[in-house]
């Protein structure tokens, strides 16, 4: 049996290798290295798997959140309302924007945010709620949705870790996530279900005027006219190296997320008689593309069960150890609304198991039977 990687990119890369070696040989060839016809390719691909209007790539998924602020003209002093149970980047360009992050609690099953939630936090200086999807599944955004534009607000998607998921509407059809909101995000980071060799992110909206405001800022806030800034932007973009990889990868994401899926499925049917676990929660409202497998150890034996995986040369990993309203960097600027009882149990009671495409069933069931003994 192969060594059991948290992410096993290795392995992938092995099967698709000469795709990749040749589509970059391409590039360098080429020598269009910054928004050559690579980019717009992906970029074309990608509206069309996600059936979204507009697409904008990016530097990397913490700028697609920055750019999506910046394109929605909020003014220091506005409150966004965030999840305090989840990775930092999502309340850290709020921070860096002068905006007031409000910190929320999230659901116990799921992990996500709710509308309930967010009504409870809104305020007369509310402007934006961030939804993030995370570990792979969906908040209800219908619900979401039907609040903010009670309150109007604006919705930003983080989607970063459920890029491929869909939603299911109540009219029968299905949306993919990040499509929902005014504006989704999502990041490229290499061990995302949809990842590249390096950074890159992305921003969609089905806004034409959003969409030509969030391609100018990335640009350094240039209009159609060369050298004629209207805006104040940054230097965000995906380089053509990272676009070619992607379209690439782009083109097998339905059946890296079946493979996550089935993964998911073994460890379920594996440890589902473990009182001590609380396995995955899935809505009936998304399906669950599994960017992480985490589950809640529930008698507080979580890091013995983490080091006794480790003796066994099994990585686990606990997202995330410090919910953000015990950040340091964000106890002076951040709000918080509510109890987060929630959001920090969790911090001290998740666990994460190694989830990627490649998950023999050897591995699995070596993962499984290791986490079964720990509980003998």
């Amino acid at each position: 049996m192969l060594p059991i990687q948290m992410v096993d990119l290795k392995s992938q890369y092995q099967h698709i290798k000469n795709e990749i070696d040749s589509a970059v040989l391409g590039v360098v060839g080429s020598t269009q290295y910054i928004n050559g016809p690579q980019v717009k390719e992906f970029v074309a691909n990608l509206e069309k798997y996600l059936d979204a209007n507009h697409v904008i790539p990016c530097g990397n998924g913490t700028d697609a959140l920055q750019i999506a602020l910046m394109a929605l003209g909020l003014q220091p002093g506005d409150e966004v309302i965030v999840p305090s149970f989840t990775y930092v980047a999502t309340a850290e360009v709020i921070g860096l924007l002068g905006l007031v992050p409000v910190m929320v609690d999230v659901d116990k099953d799921s992990f996500n945010i709710t509308a309930e939630i967010v009504e409870a936090a809104i305020t007369s200086k509310t402007k934006a709620v961030v939804p993030v999807h995370l570990f792979g599944q969906s908040c209800n955004m219908e619900a979401i949705m039907q609040v903010a534009n009670k309150h109007g607000l604006y919705v930003i998607e983080d989607n970063a870790q459920s890029i491929g998921a869909d939603y299911f509407l109540n009219n029968g059809k299905s949306q993919k996530t990040g499509t929902i909101g005014h504006i989704g995000t999502t990041s490229f980071y290499p061990s995302k279900n949809l990842g590249c060799y390096g950074d890159g992110g992305a921003i969609m909206t089905n806004d034409a005027e959003l969409a030509f405001k969030i391609k100018s800022i990335a640009n350094h806030g240039q209009s159609k006219i060369r050298y004629r800034h209207d805006l104040i932007g940054v230097n965000s973009r995906l380089d053509a190296i990272q676009a070619a990889i992607l379209n690439i990868k782009l083109k097998r994401l339905d059946s890296y997320i079946a493979a996550r899926q089935k993964a998911a499925n073994y460890y379920d049917e594996a440890l589902k008689e473990l009182e001590a676990l609380k396995l995955p929660y899935k809505v009936a409202y998304s399906t669950h593309v599994y960017h992480q497998y985490t589950m809640q150890v529930q008698e507080g034996s979580r890091d013995e069960l983490k080091a006794y995986l480790s003796e066994k040369n099994i990585p686990s990993m606990v997202y995330y150890p410090l919910p953000l309203n015990e950040q340091e960097a964000y106890k002076k600027i951040a709000k918080i609304s509510g109890s987060l009882e929630v959001s920090e149990q969790l911090c001290k009671s998740v666990i994460s198991l190694p989830m990627h495409t490649e998950l023999t069933e050897g591995q699995l069931e070596y993962i499984t039977s290791a986490v079964k003994e720990f509980y003998k």
